[in-house]
């Protein structure tokens, strides 16, 4: 990767979605043109998974990450979980997920749900790569496997979109971990997670935008894309009160470490 100013990484993407198959050339080179270098495209069914996959042997600037997402958990085979195994096992790979565990939708019972997150979990520590944990209204609940892994041996996660309690942040730091934050850092309305983010130390932040959802102001309500992440990453150098030039390099100093694109 170019060591340049103003860089940026998108860590969380999801580019497979049928509704930006058709601009995606489009969208890589808005998001080129935004100093972004690199984007994390995200897996969340075998299928997603494998067409992140494949977007990422296309696309230099793509990188993939490839799992069953907790809402999809009750749809998932153990044969198709074997073909996951196998796909995080590809150099285009950098990341197991995403996983975690979601109470806000009743797509899949919560017991399901968190088999798969040990299973995640572990299948990180298989092929040496981390994970991405999605949390909604389930904070216990992912603390309390996070806590039973953590006992099982030394774990790399990041908590993906965060907008959690310091509480929970607080128990994640404990374990190493990492957090990405999402255009939701941006509305207004979050002044508390602004505050939460403050507090974060500055080599354990990351920076994304869940594209095509989640998109930060003045683009709310509006499809999302890469390009985007600068808002969000302009909000957490508020936050820091530091330059945005200084949170370009610390964001993707941090998602370069954790992602292991030194090189």
């Amino acid at each position: 990767m170019t060591d340049t100013n103003n860089n940026l990484i998108d860590t969380h993407a999801h580019l497979d979605e049928p509704s930006l198959a058709g601009e995606l050339q489009s969208l890589l080179k808005t998001a080129s043109d935004n100093q972004l270098i690199k984007i994390i495209t995200i897996g969340t069914t075998l299928e997603s998974s494998w067409n992140s996959l494949q977007l990422a042997k296309e696309h230099p600037m793509i990188l993939a990450a490839v799992g069953i997402h907790p809402n999809y958990s009750t749809e998932a085979t153990d044969e198709q979980w074997t073909e996951i195994v196998q796909l995080a096992k590809q150099p285009q790979v950098v990341a197991v997920g995403e996983t975690g565990l979601d109470r806000y939708w009743d797509y899949a019972p919560i017991e399901k749900q968190i088999d798969y997150f040990h299973r995640h979990i572990e299948l990180s520590r298989e092929v040496d790569k981390p994970f991405i944990v999605h949390c909604r209204e389930a904070e216990q609940d992912i603390l309390e496997v996070l806590a039973e892994q953590a006992n099982k041996g030394d774990f790399k996660g990041v908590m993906h979109s965060f907008c959690g309690s310091w509480q929970t942040a607080t128990r994640c730091m404990d374990w190493g971990m990492f957090f990405s934050f999402s255009g939701m850092l941006t509305f207004k309305k979050n002044t508390e997670l602004r505050e939460l983010a403050a507090k974060i130390p500055q080599d354990r932040v990351m920076v994304e935008t869940d594209s095509p959802y989640l998109a930060p102001v003045p683009f709310r309500g509006k499809r999302n894309q890469p390009a985007y992440v600068k808002h969000t990453a302009e909000v957490l150098a508020e936050c820091y009160s530091v330059s945005f030039e200084e949170i370009c390099k610390i964001t993707t100093a941090n998602a370069q470490e954790f992602f292991r694109q030194n090189s």
